[in-house]
């Protein structure tokens, strides 16, 4: 299934742990704290409690949205919907 991760994070060091957690897990970056990708339930899951192990709860948040296919066919991309530097070609075609 499709889920975004979405973070706000205050330290450079814990917000790099997050990011790099989502790239292990194959996810795309759409945006400096903003990642995409396919993941089944336990990866999701385990991709949660890494984030939450790493995490200050009461300054920092995290968000993972899973998302059916349906529903992304359906997103309206306007403006600079994406950052050229952070994604690439081959991932704008995969998803966009």
């Amino acid at each position: 299934m499709l889920v975004w991760v979405i973070y706000d994070i205050t330290e450079n060091s814990t917000r790099k742990k997050v990011s790099d957690a989502c790239k292990n897990y194959g996810l795309y970056r759409v945006q400096k704290s903003v990642f995409l990708g396919d993941l089944n339930d336990n990866q999701r899951d385990s991709l949660s409690i890494e984030c939450e192990d790493v995490i200050d709860e009461d300054i920092d948040s995290v968000y993972i949205f899973p998302m059916t296919q349906d529903s992304f066919n359906k997103v309206k991309l306007l403006g600079q919907a994406f950052n050229r530097e952070l994604v690439s070609d081959s991932v704008i075609t995969k998803f966009f």
